[in-house]
C-alpha cells in the first residue's frame, strides 16, 4: 500500500469525495501524458524481495516489529503478517558497478539483517511460502501492528460481507475458510521495477505479461502450504483466493478481481490506471490536500495521492506505478509474478532473464502480443503455477511446448540478446543466464527441490507430515546461505 493510513470508518461522503479526486487525479496524469513531463533519460531497476521470519527450529516467529527495530535500516519495513518482513534494494541502472556489484550488495544487506535478526531470536527465509506455516498462524492475531493492514483488511470483509473461501486442488486438497486476510502474508514475493518511458510502457507491459507463465515455471518455489502439497507455486491461487472482495454472486456476475492478470493487452499505461477507476470501488477512500490540477498549473509535480493508493490495493501480477524521484516524476513496471528466493544468485538470474527477455520482445518487428491472445498468456500463468518447470506452455510458432524445450530453444537467446543490447558482455551474461539454462536442463528448480527433499526425508524417518516439512525447511535454510543456485542442491 505505500504508507502507514490511520484507522477510521469511511463514510459516504468519503466515498464519493475520493471518486471525485480519482478523476482529477487520472485528467492530470493524461495531461502530463500528453506534455512528456516524464523522467526517462537514466532509466533504472529495483527489487523488492520479501521474506519469512522463523525460529531456531524453522517454525514461524511472530517478531516483525522486534526484528525491524534491530536491523534499524530504513530499506526494511514491515509486511501484512508478523512473520514477513520485506526489503526495498535501493534502485540503480542496470549495468551499473560492473557483473558482481548489485549481488553484493544484496547480500550484505540480507546478511546485516540476518545478523540482527538472530540477536532476537528469528531468522531470514526467502521462500515462496514457509513450508511449517499452518492455519493457526494465519489469524487475526498475525496481523502486523501497523493500523494500515487491520484497516485494508477490515474494508475487504466489509466488501465480501462472509468469510474467505480458499480452495487449491494438488498432490493434496486443500479447502478452508479465513476470516481475516492473513493468509495472504503467506505469499512472500520478489517483485522486479523497471523504469520505462510513457511511450515504452505499454510494450513492456505487454512483453511481461507475455513471459509471466514462462517466469513461474521457471522459479516456481511454493509448493506447500497448511502442510498439505499443492500447486508447484501455490502462491499464484492463494494469493488471488486471500485477498477476493467478491462473494461467489458478484464472481458469477463477471465482476474483476482485485488480483488480477487483466483482459486485454494495451497501448497506454493510461488504460490500466483508467480500469482502476472503472472497475474497482475504492477500499481505502483516504483523499489527500493536494489539488492535483493547481500542483501541475504553476509547474510543480503532483504526487496523486488518491490514484497511487488506490493501484496499491489493486494487485495486478504487472502493475504500472507511478512516482516522484528527483523531483521528476516516472513510471515503472513493477513484476510481482515471482516468489521469493532460493538464494540471491537465483534471484538475480530470474532477474536477468526478465529484463533481458522484455528487451529482446519489445524490440522484435513482430511483437508477440500480436500473435499471442492475451487468454493465452492469462492461461500459461495458471498452468504454469500448476505445474511448474514440467508445464507445457503456448507460444506462437511453436504451439504447446515444455518449458525447458522453449526456454533453451527460443527465449534464453532472446534474453542473451536483450542483455547484450543493454550493454552486458557475454563474461557478465552467462553467469547469469547460465543459471536458467542449467534449471532448464536439469529440470530442477526450488519447488522440485522441497518436494523431492520432502519426500526423501518421509522415507528415511517417517515423523510425521509437520516435522518432516521442519527438517527440510531447516535444509533449505543452509544451502540458503550458500548461495549455490537451487539446480544444484543435493538431496540427501
Amino acid at each position: 500500500m505505500g504508507r502507514d493510513v490511520p484507522a477510521l470508518v469511511f463514510t459516504r461522503e468519503d466515498r464519493r469525495r475520493y471518486r471525485s479526486k480519482m478523476q482529477q487525479c487520472l485528467d492530470v496524469l493524461a495531461q502530463m501524458l500528453r506534455e512528456a513531463r516524464f523522467d526517462a533519460e537514466r532509466p533504472q531497476v529495483g527489487l523488492e524481495i520479501e521474506l519469512n521470519l522463523v525460529d531456531d527450529r524453522g517454525e514461524p516467529a511472530m517478531r516483525n516489529s522486534d526484528v525491524l527495530e534491530a536491523i534499524a535500516d530504513p530499506a526494511w519495513s514491515t509486511e501484512l503478517g508478523r512473520f514477513n518482513l520485506e526489503i526495498n534494494i535501493p534502485p540503480r541502472r542496470l549495468t551499473e558497478g560492473g557483473p558482481d556489484s548489485w549481488a553484493a550488495e544484496i547480500r550484505a544487506a540480507l546478511n546485516h539483517a540476518e545478523q540482527r535478526a538472530r540477536s532476537v531470536g528469528a531468522h531470514l527465509i526467502m521462500i515462496g511460502i514457509l513450508p511449517t506455516l499452518r492455519q493457526q498462524h494465519v489469524g487475526a492475531a498475525a496481523l502486523s501492528e501497523n493500523p494500515r493492514y487491520r484497516l485494508l483488511n477490515d474494508q475487504i470483509f466489509a466488501a465480501r460481507g462472509e468469510d474467505l473461501h480458499i480452495e487449491i486442488g494438488g498432490v493434496d486438497r486443500l479447502r478452508t475458510y479465513a476470516d481475516t486476510i492473513t493468509p495472504e502474508a503467506a505469499c512472500t514475493s520478489t517483485q522486479f521495477h523497471l523504469q520505462v518511458s510513457p511511450q515504452e510502457f505499454p510494450d513492456y507491459w505487454n512483453a511481461a505479461q507475455a513471459i509471466a507463465g514462462v517466469q513461474v515455471a521457471l522459479a516456481a518455489n511454493a509448493p506447500f502450504l497448511f502442510d498439505r502439497e499443492l500447486w508447484h507455486e501455490t502462491r499464484i491461487p492463494l494469493f488471488e483466493q486471500a485477498t477476493d472482495t467478491r462473494p461467489q454472486e458478484i464472481k458469477v456476475q463477471g465482476v474483476r478481481p482485485r488480483v488480477w492478470f487483466g483482459e486485454r493487452w494495451i497501448t497506454s499505461v493510461f488504460d490500466l490506471f483508467e480500469e482502476n477507476l472503472r472497475y474497482f470501488p475504492a477500499l481505502l477512500p483516504l483523499c489527500d490536500e493536494e489539488d492535483p490540477a493547481e500542483t501541475l498549473g504553476r509547474g510543480d509535480i503532483p504526487h496523486l495521492a488518491e490514484l497511487t493508493l488506490h493501484n496499491g490495493t489493486i494487485y495486478r501480477w504487472n502493475r504500472p506505478v507511478y512516482a516522484i524521484a528527483h523531483d521528476k516524476p516516472h513510471l515503472r513496471v513493477e513484476n510481482r509474478v515471482l516468489p521469493a528466493g532460493p538464494t540471491v544468485a537465483d534471484t538475480l538470474a530470474n532477474g536477468a532473464f526478465y529484463y533481458g527477455l522484455t528487451r529482446a520482445l519489445v524490440e522484435e518487428e513482430r511483437p508477440v502480443w500480436s500473435r499471442m491472445s492475451f487468454s493465452a498468456a492469462e492461461d500459461n500463468l495458471h498452468t504454469a503455477a500448476r505445474e511448474g518447470i514440467e508445464a507445457r506452455l503456448y507460444w506462437p510458432g511453436m504451439g504447446e511446448v515444455p518449458v525447458p524445450e522453449l526456454v533453451l530453444r527460443r527465449l534464453l537467446p532472446m534474453a542473451h540478446r536483450g542483455l547484450e543490447r543493454s550493454g552486458m558482455d557475454d563474461a557478465w551474461r552467462e553467469p547469469l543466464l547460465g543459471i536458467i539454462e542449467q534449471r532448464c536442463v536439469s529440470a530442477r528448480n526450488g519447488a522440485v527441490w522441497q518436494t523431492e527433499m520432502f519426500h526423501h526425508l518421509d522415507t528415511l524417518a517417517h515423523t510425521g507430515r509437520h516435522e518432516t516439512l521442519r527438517r527440510m525447511t531447516q535444509q533449505y535454510i543452509d544451502y540458503m546461505h550458500l548461495n549455490a543456485p537451487v539446480h544444484t542442491w543435493p538431496v540427501e
